[in-house]
């Protein structure tokens, strides 16, 4: 038998590239929920409903009108009539009219006219038990936890490529989504060739240089870990047409054939020559110790890649070359140890005298070192977790944490991957779409003024801001766009809503957007001038309307009231009624910013982002 020589060695880029240009993806499945930890998205999902779904008391305490308590304190108390009491899981069958309250339990649905409750340690009962004195003013809104203020209904989930950890499962099982689409993770048949093998659990006859074959299974739990799935098949000998049966067998039904042994140079190992005939060989040698002998090539319709026969030489192959092309068909990220070190983003107070269990998220600056931010939306928040990458440990007796000061974070799992990208801001369905295009990208929809805000803080890579800035910003414009907003009607428009001037003069229900929002600046912006043209105020414009000052957190939200009746008309964007076949009275076009952190421009993850919205719209990106 012709001898096979090893002349020219691939190097250790080649061999990758060899690797890399195969294809081991296993498509796509669905799994339900109880399946789903570990797996990786394959498509986004976006929030079909509020959550909460409903305005919900976050303590206890009595559930009132905000304005009853305009000008109470410990010296003059509110009085006011206790006129019900609702429970955690029940439906309120009392309303709170002018001068009364319900007491309330954490947890409860809001009460029809109540807008704010009130802490039950802020309050005292008379002698009698049947008024509550608030010693307190709140506004509206206070301690209330409004529908879709932890995850907004329209609102981006989770991204395609996501690996599904038990906190995501938490948030999708708060809405409701019971069966996603995953990646199928790669098949990887795995054979071991030579005579001498036994598999452990047989006799082994050391007299015929007979050895356990180690290599079917340490590369199958290898796999495994790297997110594929292992199947196992018989040994094979070093017979060619034996070794070529099993071999076609597996490329049958896998997605990748790993084989170990009979990849040497010497007269019986003849692997490569049956992937000469029976598919393609693409690498023979990598300049590589140990490791020399490997194979890269096609069988059929499958992957191939030969490892060395010896164990330490298989492994450090397949750890080298092959887990890392596993784990991107699995979408698995590489690992990684369950610490890391950073430094804090920005200072972060605390003087409560507790040891605080920090969630924080990570990100990379321009130079590649670790930044810490913290995750906090308060203790009633699924997205809290959700966003999150690891817990920090704040000690009782520390007040704060310094800008630049050197933390560990305990990561969630050794499996966290810290997102490429951080974004914050206006939510947005055109960003959206443009993000599903990036690598692991993490974005926080806080509204445009904490967006710009932490902009200026230094902590996320970009800040997407719609509507009129308030003032300039040290940024670097990656792109901008244009969205049409206006009235949200039910369909047909039925209380034929035709403009602004119906809010003001007419009584319809309206539901707002909360004042961190670009829209409810630019609301807010479209009623000064009709104001203007009144001669009257803007303020006074702005009490006429119902609802003006109770505003929902995401883009769709307010739409969803009008969809559960609840509000006649709501503000909102063009996309979303025609998303949800709504009504749409036109007010205006508003421009949407993406701004870049100007220490970050140089970021690869930022400059992807610049040349998605170039390819977008056209536009380039400020120096």
């Amino acid at each position: 038998m012709e001898r096979k020589e090893f002349r020219d060695l691939a190097t250790p880029e080649e061999a990758r590239a060899a690797i890399d240009s195969l294809s081991l993806e296993g498509g796509l499945e669905r799994v339900s929920l109880e399946d789903a930890r570990g797996r990786v998205l394959a498509a986004r999902l976006d929030a079909e409903l509020d959550v909460p779904g409903f305005d919900r008391a976050s303590l206890d305490g009595y559930a009132l009108r905000a304005r009853d308590t305009f000008g109470a304190d410990e010296a003059d108390p509110a009085r006011l009539e206790v006129v019900g009491e609702v429970h955690a899981g029940e439906e309120p069958d009392v309303a709170v009219e002018e001068g009364q309250a319900v007491e309330i339990s954490t947890g409860a649905v809001m009460p029809d006219g109540a807008d704010a409750m009130v802490p039950v340690e802020r309050t005292d009962i008379d002698g009698e038990g049947d008024d509550v004195l608030v010693r307190t003013s709140v506004a509206p809104g206070d301690n209330v936890m409004f529908a879709g203020a932890d995850v907004a209904a329209g609102e981006r989930a989770l991204g395609p490529g996501t690996q599904v950890t038990p906190r995501d499962i938490g948030l999708l099982s708060a809405l409701g989504i019971d069966e996603i689409p995953v990646r199928a993770p790669p098949t990887v048949g795995i054979v071991s060739t030579g005579d001498e093998l036994v598999r452990p659990g047989e006799d082994v006859a050391s007299s015929r240089g007979e050895i356990y074959d180690v290599n079917s299974y340490t590369i199958a739990a290898g796999v495994e870990d790297a997110g594929g799935e292992a199947v196992l098949y018989p040994h094979a000998g070093d017979e060619q047409d034996e070794m070529e049966r099993i071999l076609r067998e597996a490329a049958e039904e896998c997605d990748l054939v790993l084989s170990s042994g009979s990849t040497s140079a010497s007269a019986v190992d003849v692997i490569y020559r049956v992937i000469e005939e029976q598919g393609e060989l693409l690498l023979h040698g990598v300049s590589v110790k140990p490791g020399k002998p490997m194979l890269v090539g096609r069988l059929q319709n499958s992957a191939y890649v030969g490892l060395p026969g010896y164990p330490v030489s298989a492994m450090m192959v397949f750890r080298t070359f092959v887990a890392p092309a596993i784990r991107a068909a699995a979408g698995v990220p590489e690992p990684r140890a369950a610490t890391v070190t950073g430094r804090m983003a920005r200072e972060e107070r605390y003087a409560e005298g507790r040891m605080r269990l920090m969630p924080v998220g990570l990100i990379e600056d321009s130079d590649g070192e670790t930044l810490v931010y913290p995750v906090d939306k308060g203790s009633g928040a699924t997205t809290s977790l959700a966003e999150a990458d690891g817990v920090v440990e704040v000690g009782p007796e520390t007040d704060y944490l310094e800008e630049g000061e050197s933390v560990t974070v305990r990561l969630f799992s050794p499996d966290v991957r810290p997102p490429t990208l951080l974004g914050v801001g206006e939510d947005d369905p055109t960003l959206n779409r443009l993000l599903d295009g990036l690598e692991n990208p993490r974005y926080l929809s806080v509204g445009t003024r904490p967006g710009l805000r932490r902009l200026r803080e230094g902590v996320p890579d970009v800040a997407v801001a719609a509507g009129p800035l308030e003032r300039e910003i040290d940024a670097a414009e990656l792109g901008r766009w244009d969205r049409e907003w206006g009235l949200i009607t039910r369909a047909g428009n039925p209380r034929e809503v035709e403009g602004l001037a119906d809010l003001i003069e007419r009584d319809l229900r309206f539901v707002n957007r909360t004042s961190d929002s670009g829209l409810r600046s630019s609301l807010e912006s479209a009623l000064e001038s009709v104001a203007a043209d009144r001669d009257a105020s803007a303020r006074d414009l702005r009490e006429s309307i119902d609802g003006f000052d109770l505003g929902l957190r995401a883009h769709e939200s307010p739409a969803r009231k009008v969809i559960a009746g609840e509000a006649d008309v709501a503000i909102g964007l063009r996309e979303t009624a025609d998303r949800l076949d709504l009504g749409f009275v036109s007010v205006d076009e508003q421009p949407v910013r993406a701004l870049a952190n100007p220490d970050r421009t140089g970021k690869a993850s930022v400059r992807e982002l610049a040349a998605a919205l170039e390819a977008e719209f056209g536009t380039e990106a400020d120096d």
